[in-house]
């Protein structure tokens, strides 16, 4: 059986691998591809590998040694602007209006796996209403009769 290329592909960052591991099932079984890095520098390594596959990244902000949650977030809106964000935190959740991202979303840890999925589609779902949005735009203006 070949693999489906049509699930979407999610990053998600997080250092506790027992965490890890739930949170990859949970999003597995709501249909993601689940790539999964353990610290900042792994998840730079994806990002700079494949940003342009994630289609979510989820982000726990204290990552160990090396990039945290925050700077993660910023790498892959770098490189794929308008990528859903989300961050879970059990003590930096007061930090995210000055260090996240715009239009991304802070679970408090502990949160039940509905939370995640909710954010994690609620997120998808804006950004391609807004990816469908500039497309049309772009092709508007590109069909518009010139003045000259």
């Amino acid at each position: 059986m070949s693999a489906d290329t049509s699930f979407p592909t999610c990053l998600l960052v997080e250092d506790d691998k027992v965490l890890a591991s739930v949170l990859e099932t949970a999003l597995s079984d709501q249909g993601f591809e689940v790539v999964v890095a353990h610290n900042g520098d792994a998840a730079f390594e994806e990002l700079n590998d494949q940003s342009s596959n994630f289609k979510a990244v989820v982000t726990d902000i204290r990552l160990g040694k090396g990039p945290d949650g925050w700077n993660v977030a910023h790498r892959a809106r770098e490189l794929t602007a308008g990528v859903p964000i989300i961050y879970m935190s059990g003590d930096s959740a007061a930090d995210w209006s000055a260090k996240g991202v715009p239009e991304s979303v802070m679970l408090q840890k502990p949160f039940v796996i509905a939370q995640l999925m909710t954010a994690v589609t609620t997120l998808m779902n804006a950004a391609g209403s807004a990816t469908a949005l500039s497309d049309a735009m772009a092709n508007d203006s590109q069909s518009e009769p010139s003045s000259d």
